[in-house]
This record gives C-alpha cells, sequence and structure tokens, in this order.
C-alpha cells in the first residue's frame, strides 16, 4: 500500500494558488485515473486507486499547509504504511515556474507543510515531487504563494502537472530511483 499526498490549502479561496500546486498535481492524478477523493478520515479528502491488487491512497489534507502532517500522519497510521510508501507533492519557491524536482530525502527547504510532516513523522527520508513555482522577490512570501497563478503560468504548468501525474502513476509499478531518473 502507498500514499499519495498533495500539500496545499482547503477551500475556494486558496483554489489556483500557487500554495496549492501540490492539489493541482492530485486533481490531475485523479482526472487521469478517473478517481473521486470521497473519503474524509484523519484530517484529509482522499480517495482509493487499486493497481494490480495494490491499494494506492491518494489524499489532499484539510489541516492547512503548515499543519499537514497531521493529517499525513494520521492516514499512515490508519493504515499501516510506512514512510518509504509515502509520497508528498508540494509547491517550490526555489525552482522556476514549471519546474519538477523529485528527492528522495532532504530538508523541508522553507517549505511549512513538509517541514511540518518532517517533524510529526521524525524522518527526512520522505520521496517528494517539489514543483516550481518560482518567487518575486517584490512580493512578501505570504502575499506571493497565496497569490493565484496567472492565465500564463497556469499554460506553463499544464505539461508539468500532466509530467508530475505521470510521475505518480509511474511509481505504482517502480521504486522512486526509478522515477527519479525518469522525470527528473
Amino acid at each position: 500500500m502507498k500514499l499519495i499526498v498533495g500539500l496545499g490549502n482547503p477551500g475556494t479561496e486558496y483554489q489556483k494558488t500557487r500554495h496549492n500546486a501540490g492539489f493541482l498535481v492530485i486533481d490531475r492524478l485523479c482526472d487521469k485515473l478517473g478517481l473521486q477523493l470521497d473519503k474524509n478520515k484523519c484530517k484529509a479528502l482522499y480517495g482509493i486507486h487499486r493497481h494490480k491488487g495494490d491499494k494506492i491512497i491518494i489524499a489532499k489534507p484539510q489541516t492547512y499547509m503548515n499543519l499537514s502532517g497531521e493529517a499525513v500522519k494520521g492516514l499512515m497510521k490508519f493504515y499501516d504504511i510506512p514512510s518509504e510508501d509515502l509520497i508528498v507533492v508540494h509547491d517550490d519557491l526555489d525552482l522556476p515556474l514549471g519546474k519538477l524536482r523529485l528527492r528522495r530525502k532532504g530538508s523541508s527547504g522553507g517549505q511549512k507543510g513538509m517541514g511540518n510532516i518532517i517533524d510529526l513523522l521524525g524522518t527526512q527520508e520522505i520521496d517528494r515531487i517539489r514543483v516550481g513555482i518560482s518567487h518575486d522577490k517584490n512580493i512578501e512570501t505570504v502575499d506571493y504563494v497565496l497569490g493565484r497563478f496567472s492565465l500564463e503560468d497556469m499554460k506553463v504548468l499544464e505539461e508539468t502537472l500532466d509530467k508530475a501525474a505521470d510521475a505518480l502513476i509511474f511509481s505504482f509499478d517502480h521504486d522512486f530511483e526509478d522515477v527519479m531518473s525518469n522525470f527528473n
């Protein structure tokens, strides 16, 4: 069993904001799989995709970004999922818009949701897909990440969302090292 989590903030006021890049990837993945996130448990909306007899839980925490670890830890405990079977998708200010970076482990890089997950799980060894949202240094960071993508930015992001969703689907049958080799 695997757990795939996209980070973001719940609510219509946060839809299509830069900080919700993880949610956007999960939405694209669900579109490709024909999956609805129709369950609500452990402070997360999630759905269960069955792949070759395995369960893959695909989730969006509903805790707001900075407390994402509560939902992740809750789902991992409820379904008895070890951290090596977790993949987290989140936005990254330090990457150019539309760039993907897949990593096996490391610090949060300042991403507060990822930081909360690392703190609550007690490990930095978490597979992750980082989605570049760039950073305008003339805008306060909080205002920037909570700002919406422009139409031009969304055009750039469309291909990235597809590529990230494809990487996640590829991970169903492959080790994350192989996913990194094929999608980094």
